[in-house]
């Protein structure tokens, strides 16, 4: 928790992002919630930072989970909403992360949905486990507007109880991308992010070569699933 207070910004910079109005943003219904938040260095940042302005506590959060991810920083991802329920991060169309034709690149828009999702898992796990990134999907549905993008992840209670009491597994974390300055009641892209989470001492003990990689308890279900399936079928014949 000391590092991640170290990395909190001494003053607040005038360069914020650009904040899109209340006529151009999507509705985005927040899930009720009834759990207290599990304690780890992300929920006691928020914690200190609760009581700030909105304005001054999103720019003091994304500061300092910008230099907990380097590279996620560079691009000038937005936090601004970050609860154990939801996280809501955008990023402006600056000519730093703009394509061939002017909006947002494919990969800056990708790195939004894993910043989203990535933080509201990170935000559910206990200390003692790490979240890897195992697969994902980003389909294009209709060209994006040259505005401001956004990414919503949002968990269930019953995710989030999911998470807290499962040693090791994984999770589609939905999410969703708002195009702010698009009047289309098409979505633009459907993004499908898979998480994994492991106990910290097996992804040590992987990387010293102490044990062998072992499937996740989703992919051990499904294996004794299949084999005795095939088991059955055999007796039957």
């Amino acid at each position: 928790m000391s590092g991640l207070l170290k990395k909190l910004p001494s003053k607040l910079t005038n360069k914020l992002p650009a904040k899109a109005s209340d006529s151009t943003r999507s509705p985005v219904e927040k899930p009720n919630s009834t759990l207290k938040p599990i304690s780890n260095q992300f929920t006691k940042l928020l914690s200190i930072t609760k009581y700030l302005p909105a304005s001054a506590r999103s720019s003091i959060l994304s500061k300092a989970f910008g230099k907990v991810v380097p590279y996620v920083g560079t691009t000038g991802v937005y936090y601004e909403t970050v609860e154990p329920n939801q996280v809501i991060v955008s990023l402006n169309n600056t000519k730093a992360v703009q394509n061939h034709i002017g909006s947002i690149h494919a990969v800056a828009i990708t790195l939004l949905a894993e910043t989203a999702t990535g933080f509201i898992l990170g935000l559910n796990l206990p200390s003692d486990r790490v979240l890897l990134i195992k697969s994902y999907s980003v389909n294009f549905y209709r060209p994006i507007k040259k505005g401001q993008i956004a990414a919503v992840a949002s968990l269930s209670d019953e995710q989030r109880l999911d998470i807290l009491n499962t040693p090791k597994g994984e999770m589609v974390i939905p999410c969703v991308i708002h195009d702010r300055e698009s009047d289309s009641d098409r979505d633009p892209i459907v993004v499908e992010m898979t998480w994994a989470w492991i106990p910290k001492s097996e992804l040590e003990a992987r990387r010293q070569g102490k044990t062998s990689e072992k499937p996740l308890e989703s992919d051990t279900e499904s294996d004794t699933e299949s084999k005795t399936e095939a088991a059955t079928k055999q007796n039957d014949q």
